[in-house]
């Protein structure tokens, strides 16, 4: 079992989701949906979407629940953004996940996007995360929603934040 909050050389795998990265997928996500919050952590962004007026489900444990729902919107923990691609690939239902650009990179997650596809929202700067201590903190890396069987008007969106 994968936990959410894992350390690597004393770094926190935990960026909470703030609002202003949320309004980038908002206009894309319809509201009759059930959204899956696949990587709670903290709950930042399942509030977000609950005072959106969404309705969501949330879990702790990605890999081992199974609710139903009809879309998958989270920012997973970096270090298993591979698992995590491939189990939202697996259960074939539509998903944006938050990650670093930087997971376009690599022979295991191209060999996915070339086999299912993918779309991505960037944003026009980087994005200031919740981190552990509860702060706001200005990203280090530069972040995308990664996007798949939402219907996006174009592959490659760059989006003002």
């Amino acid at each position: 079992m994968k936990k959410l909050k894992v350390q690597m050389g004393g770094h926190s795998d935990e960026f909470g989701t703030p609002k202003p990265a949320f309004d980038i997928i908002k206009p894309y996500i319809p509201k009759d949906q059930v959204i899956w919050e696949s990587a709670y952590g903290k709950g930042s962004l399942a509030k977000i979407m609950t005072d959106e007026g969404y309705k969501v489900v949330s879990s702790t444990d990605f890999f081992n629940d199974n609710p139903e729902f009809d879309i998958i919107i989270t920012n997973p923990p970096y270090s298993c953004k591979e698992e995590w691609l491939e189990r939202c690939y697996s259960l074939g239902k539509p998903f944006a996940l938050l990650m670093p650009l930087t997971a376009l990179e690599g022979k295991a997650r191209g060999k996915l996007y070339k086999q299912y596809g993918i779309q991505l929202l960037i944003p026009n700067k980087r994005i200031n995360f919740i981190t552990p201590s509860g702060k706001g903190s200005g990203s280090w890396f530069a972040t995308a929603w990664f996007v798949w069987k939402l219907n996006l008007p174009r592959d490659l969106m760059f989006v003002e934040m």
